[in-house]
């Protein structure tokens, strides 16, 4: 086959399933084009795309000022490792801190390595200024987590499928009940070696699940008690996607990207991803202030490609276009429609029976078992009604379009999602 041959949707497919590892289920799909919150099949077929990469594209397909800085700083210089300086990096390093109120911030590439180094620090920070004796620390986590397959990370996941067959696991993590105050007292207060508090603040891949208003500030009130770290992974929920910048609400700068949010939570150390790029180029952080980051030494930790001049040019395009674009008030004012539309749809459905979400990212939950089909074939049946959506968990469809959607836009694609509902009632 030449290089340059075009292909069909059957034939990538079929080239992927034989010469790929089988580490994903897509949807039969296959994308070759993508415009704000467009996306076109290799046929030519247009759809709105209403996953958005996991929430990585929440600027939208090819947003020209993040591809525009991408191309720039790739013309002119892409990696140094950090065996140098280069002259963009401390750029981005004053802009990102600046903006979500941190001392310090350390670049890595995906939101799982961010994960990692995270509860690096968090473990260093428990030894040397906590004093807990090394090798000691455990770190709280919550049930029905998602913070990335490294072989650390699955180890205090419990689903099966991630974990199965790839122990044996990292020991030193203490697992709770999602949104469960009481759970979290009594896990910090059962041990002197709690070094951190991992928590997604709504936990996506398990389903959309939003906790109580005050489950997040009352969470960091029992860590700030305990001398305990909040860290926070807003890989998924971060930059706008939920109606403020960040789902804890918890920046110092927050009026500058969204109206002040009345619950402040501030984390001890803030996970970012996903969108911090725009989907254009793969760019994570970690943030945290001074008594905190300065644990790490030279040597201690580290990325090849973690912090390069493409990475931080792309990062601060995509930051400032969520501020200039207002994308977090939009995120929050199209939220409350979409809910207010399928909650008026559910009350009178068989299939769907719950809608729960904030901002832009929201699920509906499907009138079946978990095992079951059904959402698979209605995600199905959206795409040929000209929506792309994945289930999660078997019985839960998400739904998280690019957050520069219009409320005209939004208003289409609610007649698709409850259109093809209707064919399954």
């Amino acid at each position: 086959m030449a290089v340059l041959e075009k292909l069909s949707s059957a034939k990538a497919i079929a080239l992927e399933d034989k010469h790929g590892a089988h580490n994903y289920h897509p949807l039969p799909v296959v994308l070759s084009k993508g415009d704000g919150v467009y996306v076109w099949d290799v046929e030519g077929k247009k759809y709105y795309d209403f996953l958005s990469a996991y929430s990585a594209v929440n600027q939208g397909h090819c947003h020209p000022k993040i591809v525009g800085a991408m191309i720039e700083q790739a013309q002119t210089l892409t990696l140094t490792s950090r065996a140098f300086y280069n002259d963009k990096l401390g750029v981005y390093e004053q802009f990102v801190t600046h903006y979500f109120g941190f001392d310090k911030v350390l670049p890595m590439n995906t939101g799982a390595e961010a994960v990692e180094t995270a509860l690096k620090i968090c473990r260093k920070w428990a030894y040397e200024k906590k004093g807990i004796h090394e090798n000691e620390a455990q770190i709280i986590v919550c049930e029905n987590n998602f913070h990335g397959r490294t072989t650390t990370i699955i180890s205090f996941s419990n689903d099966e499928n991630a974990r199965k067959n790839f122990g044996p696991y990292t020991q030193g993590f203490i697992k709770i009940a999602y949104d469960d105050i009481e759970a979290l007292e009594k896990a910090i207060t059962s041990s002197p070696n709690i070094a951190g508090f991992l928590v997604e603040p709504i936990q996506g891949e398990a389903g959309v699940y939003v906790p109580s208003d005050d489950y997040l500030s009352k969470a960091k009130a029992l860590c700030e008690k305990h001398n305990v770290l909040f860290i926070a992974d807003e890989v998924q929920t971060g930059i706008a996607r939920t109606g403020s910048l960040l789902a804890v609400c918890g920046n110092c700068n927050c009026e500058k990207a969204c109206e002040k949010q009345e619950t402040y939570v501030q984390p001890d150390i803030l996970i970012l991803g996903k969108a911090l790029s725009g989907g254009a180029y793969p760019v994570s952080a970690v943030l945290a202030n001074d008594a905190i980051m300065n644990v790490i030494k030279p040597g201690q930790h580290g990325s090849t490609f973690g912090g390069n001049p493409v990475a931080a040019a792309v990062a601060m395009a995509a930051l400032e276009v969520v501020s200039e674009e207002n994308l977090a008030q939009n995120a929050r004012k199209l939220g409350e429609i979409f809910r207010s539309e399928l909650e008026k749809y559910i009350q009178t459905s068989s299939i769907a029976t719950l809608v729960r979400g904030k901002g832009l990212l929201n699920a509906i939950v499907i009138n079946d078992s978990e095992d079951s089909d059904t959402a698979w074939n209605i995600c199905l049946k959206l795409a040929e009604n000209g929506l792309l959506a994945k289930p999660t968990h078997g019985n839960i469809i998400r739904f998280a379009p690019p957050l520069v959607m219009n409320e005209t836009q939004l208003q289409e694609c609610i007649s698709i999602i409850t259109g093809t509902l209707k064919e399954f009632e």
